[in-house]
């Protein structure tokens, strides 16, 4: 019997990175600056931790599971409807004006071509669900918080989506539609970070947007495009 879940032609993918890409600010370290602001959790504790770790993530050393121990605890010591709470609110005063046509427009214009879109961020799926929705995304491709009856636990489920698990998760998705990076007809992936480089080397078409110095600097030795889509209202 024929497998009707696999498409005959094999697609072309359009992955995006979030963060200083497709909006101009940093939607992890913005939540833990939010909590901050509002009262939420304990101000210099929290901010100086906070800070702390995403200058790792800025200079490409970030332990990514000591930083989610970090930012999930928040997760694991506040009810859903608490959380909720907070996240519209930061959704609408934090995240809603950063939001520019000129992202929307790019995401669209993969979705028009009949690309296979996924938004592929580090950041965890709790803050960056509404997000992605917003920008036009059917598909989220984030690091998971684990929660077991309906609360977070404040560990990670699976594999966290940073740097090379980036690839593990791309590909477990594409794995489902009977697919992986090497199989679909070309792959295009956005980023700023050096932290994608793994995942920028495993695209077709490379793009940088607004890129940190380090993956700046790789970019033009590669000959990979650049594209701005911020001006001068993007503020690194």
């Amino acid at each position: 019997m024929m497998n009707t879940t696999k498409p005959i032609t094999a697609p072309t993918v359009a992955l995006f990175d979030l963060d200083h890409t497709l909006i101009p600010g940093d939607s992890d370290h913005g939540w833990g600056s939010f909590l901050v602001d509002r009262g939420y959790v304990d101000h210099a504790f929290y901010e100086s931790k906070n800070d702390y770790f995403y200058g790792q993530y800025k200079a490409g050393t970030l332990n990514i599971y000591e930083y989610c121990e970090f930012s999930f605890k928040v997760l694991a010591d506040n009810d859903l409807m608490t959380l909720n709470e907070w996240r519209d609110e930061y959704m609408a005063t934090i995240i809603a004006p950063m939001i520019r046509p000129q992202a929307v427009a790019l995401v669209k214009k993969h979705r028009d071509a009949g690309h296979l879109c996924a938004l592929v961020t580090a950041t965890n799926d709790f803050v960056t669900a509404p997000i992605a929705k917003a920008l036009g995304f059917d598909t989220l491709i984030a690091t998971q918080a684990e929660m077991v009856a309906g609360r977070y636990t404040g560990k990670v489920a699976g594999t966290p989506n940073f740097q090379s698990g980036k690839i593990i998760n791309v590909n477990a998705w594409l794995e489902g539609l009977g697919l992986s990076l090497d199989t679909v007809a070309a792959s295009y992936f956005y980023s700023d970070s050096i932290n994608d480089l793994p995942l920028l080397e495993q695209a077709t078409f490379p793009v940088v947007i607004h890129p940190d110095e380090r993956l700046a600097q790789e970019a033009k030795k590669r000959h990979w495009p650049f594209i701005e889509l911020f001006h001068s209202e993007y503020a690194a």
